[in-house]
C-alpha cells in the first residue's frame, strides 16, 4: 500500500516564511543598501503577509488568496494607500523569491489596492506660518528651533532632510542649502533672508553645544542638548511645544511647513515645474496636488466676494 508523503507542519511552514523574509531583508540591506527605516517598513508589511497566510506555504499562494488578503485588510479599516504599500512590498518579496529561491510565480502581479479619495495636504495661510516663526526668545533651544522652522518654511524641506543636514550644506554666501532627499538624490534649494538670519543666530549657540572631545566630530547642523544630531521625533516634539506656546493648533506637524511653502510659492509664481524641482518630487503629478489647494483658495475668495456666489440670501419664499 502506497504511503502518503508527510505534510509540513504549520510551524515548519511559518519558519520557512520567516527565513525567506530574513533573506530578502538581508538582500535589501546589503545589496540594495536601503535605509533602516525602509527595511523596518518592509518587515512590517511582510509580517502582515505571513500572518494572513497562516499555515499556508508562501510558494503555494495563488492570486485569489492574495485578493482575499487585500479584502481582509480593507475590511479591518486599512486605507487604499496602506494596502498599496503592502502590495508593493509583497511584490518585491516574490520577485526576489522567483529570481533567487526558485519560486514559480509572483501571485501579487496585477492586483491593485482599493481606490481612495486623494487627500489634499494641509497648508497654513502666510499669516499662520508667520505666527509659528514668531519666536523672540534668545535661549539656545529657542534660537535653534526658530532656525529650524524658518528653514523648513523657506526651503520646503522634508523632516528627514532637515535632520540630515550637515554644517557644510548651508551656503550663506549663495543663499542656498544642499539637500539629500529620497533615494539619495541631491538638490540645491534657495534659502530666504529670514532663514539665513535665524541660522546665523543659531550657529553661534551651536558652537557651545558642540564643545567637548565627545562632540568635536559632530557635523550635524542641528544638535540636541547633548551635542548630538537632533532626531526627527525631537523636532516633532519641539514643533508641538511651540504650537501650544504660540496659541496654534497642537496637532500641527512639521510637514505642514513644507506644504505651506509649496502652496504659497505656487500661488505667487504659478511655476509648477520650479516648485517640483525645489520640493524634490520625481513626478510632476505629485506636485500638481498643490494646484488644487490654490484653486480652493480662489474658490473661497470668489464665494466671499462675488454677489452671485453667496449661498445665503435674505429673500423670502421661493
Amino acid at each position: 500500500m502506497k504511503r502518503e508523503a508527510p505534510q509540513a507542519s504549520a510551524a515548519t511552514v511559518s519558519a520557512a516564511a520567516q527565513r525567506h523574509q530574513q533573506d530578502y531583508l538581508s538582500y535589501l540591506t546589503h545589496e540594495r543598501r536601503l535605509s533602516a527605516n525602509t527595511i523596518g517598513s518592509y518587515k512590517r508589511d511582510i509580517d502582515a503577509l505571513i500572518q494572513l497566510a497562516g499555515d499556508g506555504n508562501l510558494g503555494e499562494l495563488q492570486v485569489h488568496q492574495i485578493r482575499r488578503f487585500v479584502a481582509q485588510l480593507h475590511a479591518r479599516g486599512l486605507d487604499g494607500r496602506s494596502i498599496a504599500r503592502m502590495l508593493s512590498a509583497w511584490r518585491g518579496l516574490y520577485r526576489y523569491l522567483v529570481r533567487d529561491r526558485g519560486f514559480k510565480a509572483n501571485p501579487c502581479v496585477g492586483i491593485r489596492a482599493p481606490k481612495v479619495a486623494r487627500r489634499l495636504p494641509h497648508a497654513q495661510s502666510p499669516d499662520e506660518a508667520a505666527r509659528l516663526m514668531n519666536i523672540d526668545e534668545d535661549e539656545t533651544l529657542a534660537l535653534r528651533d526658530k532656525a529650524m522652522f524658518e528653514l523648513f518654511y523657506s526651503s520646503g524641506l522634508r523632516l528627514s532632510e532637515l535632520t540630515g543636514l550637515a554644517l557644510g550644506d548651508i551656503n550663506a554666501a549663495d543663499g542656498t542649502v544642499r539637500v539629500t532627499g529620497k533615494g539619495g538624490k541631491t538638490r540645491v534649494v534657495p534659502v530666504g533672508r529670514h532663514a539665513l538670519a535665524a541660522l546665523d543666530g543659531w550657529l553661534t549657540q551651536r558652537a557651545l553645544l558642540a564643545r567637548g572631545d565627545a562632540n568635536e566630530d559632530e557635523t550635524a547642523l542641528f544638535l540636541g542638548q547633548g551635542g548630538r544630531r537632533l532626531g526627527a521625533r525631537a523636532v516633532q516634539l519641539r514643533f508641538k511645544h511651540w504650537a501650544a506656546k504660540l496659541g496654534l493648533d497642537r496637532s500641527l506637524h512639521p510637514h505642514v511647513l513644507r506644504h505651506s511653502f509649496a502652496s504659497h510659492v505656487l500661488q505667487s509664481s504659478g511655476d509648477l515645474r520650479a516648485v517640483q524641482e525645489m520640493l524634490g518630487h520625481a513626478s510632476i503629478s505629485t506636485t500638481q496636488v498643490y494646484t488644487q489647494l490654490d484653486f480652493q483658495h480662489l474658490a473661497k475668495v470668489y464665494d466671499a466676494a462675488h454677489p452671485r456666489a453667496r449661498r445665503k440670501t435674505n429673500r423670502r419664499g421661493t
